[in-house]
């Protein structure tokens, strides 16, 4: 199982502090001859009468001298994909979302638009939600 990202606690106390409810912690993605880890999965009740929200969410801290080649290297974007179609196959009730703090952007705007990606904007020394982009 993968080490835990930098953000991890503090996205994960976002959450929860927004209502959400932490199901799993990690979200294991089984398919055929591939198993991978998804950070958490979540769960947020909309209304009684009404099914509830079901998300998966993968955390990325990019901390280091250069946040962009972090976000290259680490390969957020294919592993995105990667767990998205995976999940689609699978958990098809669960909406995959990246979670960091990086998103804002305008270069990374750009590839978040034109690969639809579902992004977590979150403020991670105030440990809460600042934006989805679904």
């Amino acid at each position: 199982m993968p080490a835990k990202d930098l953000y991890h606690d503090a996205v994960k106390k976002a959450l929860k502090n927004d209502g959400w409810t932490i199901v799993v912690d990690p979200f294991i993605i089984h398919y055929e001859d591939a198993e991978l880890y998804a950070d958490l999965a979540a769960e947020k009740p909309i209304a009684a009468e009404r099914q509830g929200q079901n998300i998966v969410v993968e955390i990325k801290s990019f901390v280091g001298k250069s946040p962009m080649t972090d976000f290259h290297n680490a390969n957020a974007l294919g592993q995105y994909i990667v767990y998205r179609n995976l999940i689609q196959l699978t958990e098809p009730q669960y909406q995959l979302f990246l979670a960091s703090d990086f998103f804002q952007r305008p270069s990374i705007q750009i590839i978040v638009r034109q690969n639809s990606l579902n992004l977590l904007v979150a403020d991670i020394p105030q440990e809460r939600l600042e934006q989805w982009i679904a």
